[in-house]
């Protein structure tokens, strides 16, 4: 993964506030509730962003929205911060790398589990499993349901992927047809 040295420095120093405190994924899901809120709110978002508002008009708002929001007052006084040094829009990809600390620290992993129908609940604790097994950490699964496959799995494990799909071996006997000819 790849992140702007602004994102790691900022979540690399966020990190160690949670360190300090053991409280990765308690901050760690404080980030994400307000990133997903700008996300949500195209309106908030470009407000924050705009350099025409000024400084004043946005922390004002931004501290009435904090008081609303459940965050604690660290994540509070970190987005105080990055809205302070105009970085707020670099905060999803701050939310990012402070999972790829916090993964590292708890040894855990993210998988990604695409397939072309819905998977059992026993195929799911199957894979989870192996995956398990496989990396040896902790995984947290996402099944999504992808009907472009045709069949089979595709499996996600960080930067690597495992594809099992019908339709990827499907095109590579079209390229070996293709290569005959």
């Amino acid at each position: 993964m790849r992140w702007s040295e602004i994102a790691k420095r900022y979540s690399k120093a966020f990190f160690a506030i949670a360190a300090e405190e053991a409280k990765y994924e308690e901050y760690y899901n404080e980030l994400g509730k307000f990133s997903s809120l700008l996300e949500q709110n195209a309106n908030f978002r470009e407000f924050l962003n705009n350099p025409i508002f000024a400084q004043s008009d946005k922390k004002a708002v931004l501290d009435e929205v904090l008081g609303k929001v459940d965050v604690s007052p660290v994540t509070a006084n970190f987005l105080k911060l990055l809205l302070e040094k105009r970085r707020i829009n670099v905060l999803p990809e701050i939310e990012a790398c402070y999972q790829h600390y916090m993964d590292n620290v708890l040894n855990k992993v993210r998988v990604n589990v695409k397939s072309a129908y819905k998977l059992s609940d026993k195929l799911s604790e199957q894979i989870k499993a192996r995956m398990e097994e496989v990396t040896a950490k902790e995984v947290e699964m996402e099944v999504e349901r992808d009907t472009s496959l045709l069949g089979g799995i595709v499996v996600k494990v960080g930067d690597t992927l495992y594809d099992g799909s019908i339709k990827t071996q499907l095109n590579s006997i079209r390229e070996l047809l293709r290569e005959e000819i």
